[in-house]
Formats: structure tokens, C-alpha cells, sequence
């Protein structure tokens, strides 16, 4: 873009030209803190103004060509609102030009700084004859230089209130009453109160309103807390409470009270009156934890808890011998994740996955076991949900991933694919990897298919789409697992842009019990082909089932019926002694 040059530079009748300069247009949005940009959704190229580096907080605007890169800039919360907000979301008009105003937090330095500004962004977006977007244009002007206070106020989305507690004053609230630090009443609690379904809300009403909604039921739960409890932001639909100097009573008491506060009376909102219920789950301290990691978990556990309950939406941790029984397997279950991971203990088994018609092996899925000290052998769904919980998904990510490019690597003739955890597709460093360990060798990624769950799709459809894009840049293929199990696989279909779905196991499993199962696993074996995808049939265990799938149009199949994960050092063996 360049500075607009107006030939007309006279003003009243008989003023001199010289008394009225023309208008710089760059001029004008350094003047209001703003610049101004043209994306073509074809491309995803955006051309930018001039100032487009300085207003963004000194950017390499070069590095923001793409609509991808820039939503890496945008703080996670509001960058799937931004997306739909800009495009008119799935439902836009066709052959129109569609006005938006949005306002959002931009991160300068990307998801991994600690800067960030609130910006306005103003234009309009075109769309074509199917309603899909083509162009959009307009301004982003900086509205407020928040780099100090975005540290501060953390997690607070659009709306929030100032004097509202962030998650890290949250915790460090909570670790004050733990050790003593707050004062001699140590006796407290921990509640998290949860606005339910608010997904539902967001997709029914759009992200905007789904912000009101947090905004409105934050104001409400202030005026049910006393002024020396604590009151915070704990992440995108949860509230935390540090409760000072209570016994178990009050804590109920408290929590019903806040339930209240927010289900008797709607939420008004810019698009009219919303529902909303609140689930509260909550710890007693010292009693029932004796650090602030350990309230914040129980006080989540008791918080599911609540939500699944189909009458009482207040729960408050109750220990059991059960429960810490488990808690002590899963901590030891970690500590060997971890002492595998440094011995080198973690392998691969392979399970093929057919053709459908022939059955002849097409690739293989690499599934991850732990050998033990003692030589027997952990499934990964025994040690997988542990290494969610405590974290360390990233870290055998990576080993799973060293592990699948040296087989490709001594096995030329063989495709592999290869399931990649939730923490992994919003973090660069997985990408990374796959490039460093391939050496950017297409003989090598053209051969691997990574596996994404549709549950973490969902969960940041932005970053997944992203991620996506990356590998199959890389020359990967990308699956979409459990495809079927969640209520937005439509929607993922619309924004992955993956390869392959595998239809979720629990679908197929059921297959021949009732014709119903086979209606809805053949509607989705259509609309995948009709997005020009291929599709894979999960757990499949019987030949009733092999051919209900294949009459279904299955392009491939896996399960027990065609071979059981193997471990590949016994398949080599084998292989070698035959």
C-alpha cells in the first residue's frame, strides 16, 4: 500500500492550494495509532501498510505475510473468535461484504513472549457465491499499550474485571494459606467454580458473547465472596477462590451461594438472554492438601465430578482409600515414564493398517509400550492418561517420534503413522523436531502420517489448523483420529485440512447391533469421500464387522482381526529368523 495522493488540494473558494497540503493516508494512521492491511484468502497472503511494524509493537512485519503466522500472534483465547468474527464463521452470506469491528489482545513477540497490546480491528470481508471468504480488509489500530498490565492481569479475557486476581496471584494466594505465610488461620479452601457448556454457548452465540458471559458471571461471584477471600481468572471458563479461616460448612455454603448468583437469573447479554449454570467443586486445606499443586488438582477432580452429576452441581473432595491408592500408582507410573525415557526404555509396536477389498497391509501404526526394569511390557493406555496428567505428553512425543524415523530409515519399503498428543500441536518444538530428525528428507515425511485427536482439534482448532499446515509442508500426511466421537467433527472437516479421518472405534465396535451405528458410520464415511478424504475404520474385530465397513465405503482398516500391535523388535526377529 501506498500514501494516497489527492489531486484536489483546494479548500474554500479562492483559498490558495498551498494552505491545504494533501493527505498523507500513512500519515493519518501513525497519527491514530493505526495501520492497515488486505488479506486474500486464496493465498492467505496479507499486504500491509507502511507502518504496519511500528504500530504492531516493532515487528519484522515481513514475518506476518501469511494469516497463519498472524494468528500466532493473537493471544489463544480470542484467536478463533478473531478468525470467524473477520470471515462471518460457517454461516456467512453469500456474494457479500460482511462489516466487522473486533478487539482483541495481540502478542508482538508471538505466544511465547510475555508483551502484548489491545488492538481494534475494523473492515469488511468479501465473500464468494458459497459464502466462503476471499478478501478482507481494513485497520488495526493499537488501543491501549498493555504490556505490563497483560502480565498482570493474566489470563482476563476481553471484559474481565480489573481488580480480578490472575491464576499465577491465584496460586501464590493459595501457597501463602498453605504455609502459614497468611496469617494464623491456616484453616481454608480452594474452590473452582466452572461456567458449564459454555462451548455450546460460544458456538450458539459466537465467541463475543461467550465473553460476555465470563465477564457477567465474574461480577456475579464477586458479591458472593467475603472481601478477604481471594477471587481470580483460573483459566477460560473457571473461576478459583481462596477461602481464608472456614470450616466445611461455610465452604458449602459459599459455593451454593455462588451457584446461585449466576442460575437465578439469565445473563443478559448484546445478543439477549443466555442460560448459564455453574458447577463448583472444592478442597478443604490443610486437611486435603498440603501444596497448592495438589488443592488444584483434587479441587479439579471434584469439579468434574460435579459437572457429571446429574442433580448436585457442588462437590467437595473427599478422600478415599481408593482414590489414593490410584494417586500413588499414577505418581509412581510417572517416575517410571520418566526413568524410561532417560534408560531408553520406550518402544514401538506396530499394528497394520489394510486396504479394504484385498487387505493388504498399507501402513503401519506405531503404538508406544514401556519395557519395565523387570522385562514385562506397559501398554500405552495404561501409562499415556498419567503422562497427560502430570505433563510429560511432549516428552514422549518426542521419543515416539526419534523412534519412527529411525524405522523409516531402515525400513525404506514401510509407511508408518504416528499419534501426536494435544500438547504437542501448539508447540513449534514438535515440528521442529521433525525437521531436525528428517533432514528435511522427503523420502523420509512422504512416508509418515501424524495422527491428531479430534478432541484436541477441537479444543484449539487454531493451532491445530497450524500445526496441520506445518507437516504437511513438512511432506506428512495428516489423520484425524476418532473422527465421530465429538460434536464438532463437521466443523474440523471445514478448518483442518487433513488427509485421512479414522472413524472412532467405539462406533465400529458396536457395528451389527444396531442399524443405527451403521447409518451414522456410513453418513461419515460419505461426507469424509465428499471432502475428497480417506477414511480408516478403527477397531475392527470380527468379519461382520469387515464388511458392514467395506459395504460403507472404508478405504482401510485396522483392529485385532487383521493382526495385533506387534512390538517391532519381536516382528524383526522374526522377520530376520524367516
Amino acid at each position: 500500500m501506498t500514501k494516497s495522493k489527492n489531486p484536489d488540494t483546494s479548500g474554500a473558494a479562492g483559498s490558495p492550494a498551498s494552505e491545504h497540503p494533501a493527505i498523507g493516508f500513512d500519515d493519518v494512521l501513525d497519527s491514530i495509532r493505526a495501520t492497515a492491511y488486505r488479506w486474500d484468502f486464496a493465498t492467505d497472503r496479507i499486504d500491509w501498510a507502511k507502518n504496519a511494524g511500528a504500530v504492531l509493537g516493532g515487528i519484522d512485519i515481513a514475518t506476518l505475510r501469511r494469516g497463519r503466522a498472524f494468528a500466532l500472534h493473537i493471544d489463544p483465547e480470542h484467536a478463533a473468535a478473531r478468525y470467524d468474527g473477520v470471515t462471518g464463521g460457517a454461516q456467512a452470506a453469500a456474494d457479500a461484504a460482511l462489516p466487522y469491528a473486533l478487539r482483541y489482545r495481540f502478542l508482538p513477540k508471538g505466544r511465547r513472549g510475555r508483551e502484548a497490546v489491545w488492538v481494534e480491528d475494523h473492515g469488511v470481508c468479501f465473500t464468494d457465491a458459497a459464502g466462503r471468504p476471499v478478501r478482507a480488509q481494513g485497520t488495526i489500530r493499537v488501543i491501549g499499550d498493555r504490556r505490563r498490565s497483560i502480565r498482570e492481569s493474566g489470563l482476563c479475557a476481553p471484559g474481565d474485571q480489573s481488580g480480578m486476581m490472575n491464576r499465577t496471584e491465584l496460586t501464590e494466594d493459595l501457597a501463602r494459606l498453605l504455609s502459614n505465610r497468611g496469617g494464623r488461620d491456616t484453616k481454608g479452601a480452594f474452590l473452582l467454580a466452572v461456567i458449564n457448556d459454555l462451548t455450546r454457548i460460544n458456538e450458539t452465540y459466537g465467541y463475543d458473547i461467550g465473553d460476555e458471559v465470563i465477564s457477567i458471571a465474574g461480577q456475579r461471584l464477586a458479591a458472593a465472596v467475603r472481601g478477604r477471600d481471594a477471587l481470580g481468572r483460573f483459566s477460560s471458563n473457571k473461576f478459583g477462590v481462596v477461602l481464608h479461616n472456614c470450616d466445611g460448612a461455610y465452604i458449602e455454603s459459599v459455593a451454593r451461594r455462588m451457584i446461585a448468583c449466576v442460575e437465578d437469573d439469565v445473563v443478559t447479554s448484546s445478543a439477549g438472554s443466555v442460560v448459564v449454570t455453574l458447577s463448583v467443586g472444592a478442597v478443604q486445606l490443610p486437611d486435603h492438601a498440603g501444596t497448592a499443586h495438589t488443592a488444584i488438582g483434587r479441587a479439579l477432580k471434584a469439579v468434574d465430578k460435579a459437572r457429571t452429576s446429574a442433580g448436585d452441581h457442588f462437590c467437595c473432595y473427599d478422600p478415599s482409600a481408593r482414590e489414593e491408592a490410584e494417586r500413588r500408582r499414577n505418581i509412581a507410573i510417572a517416575d517410571e515414564i520418566i526413568r524410561a525415557l532417560n534408560d531408553r526404555r520406550m518402544m514401538i509396536a506396530l499394528q497394520p493398517i489394510v486396504a479394504s477389498r484385498n487387505h493388504d497391509p498399507e501402513y503401519f501404526e506405531c503404538l508406544l509400550r514401556l519395557r519395565l526394569p523387570d522385562g514385562s511390557v506397559m501398554d500405552a493406555n495404561e501409562f499415556v492418561p498419567v503422562a497427560e496428567e502430570f505433563g510429560l505428553s511432549k516428552l514422549i512425543d518426542h521419543r515416539a517420534l526419534e523412534l519412527a524415523v529411525d524405522l523409516l530409515r531402515t525400513s525404506p519399503d514401510w509407511k508408518l503413522a504416528l499419534n501426536v498428543s494435544a500438547l504437542s500441536t501448539t508447540d513449534r518444538h514438535w515440528t521442529d523436531a521433525l525437521e531436525a530428525l528428517t533432514g528435511k528428507d522427503r523420502t523420509l515425511t512422504e512416508r509418515l502420517t501424524v495422527e491428531v485427536g479430534e478432541a484436541a482439534a477441537i479444543a484449539d482448532m487454531e493451532s491445530t489448523a497450524a500445526f496441520v499446515m506445518d507437516v504437511r509442508d513438512a511432506g506428512c500426511k495428516v489423520a484425524l483420529d476418532d473422527f465421530g466421537a465429538g460434536y464438532a467433527s463437521f466443523r474440523s472437516l471445514r478448518n483442518l485440512g487433513v488427509d485421512i479421518v479414522k472413524i472412532d472405534g467405539t462406533l465400529i465396535e458396536s457395528l451389527g447391533a444396531d442399524e443405527r451405528d451403521e447409518m451414522f458410520v456410513q453418513a461419515l464415511v460419505e461426507l469424509a469421500h465428499s471432502f475428497g478424504l480417506a477414511t480408516v475404520g478403527e477397531w475392527v474385530g470380527d468379519e461382520r464387522s469387515v464388511d458392514l465397513l467395506e459395504k460403507a465405503g472404508v478405504s482401510f482398516l485396522q483392529g485385532n482381526f487383521f493382526g495385533a500391535p506387534e512390538l517391532y523388535e519381536d516382528k524383526a526377529a522374526a522377520k530376520k529368523a524367516g
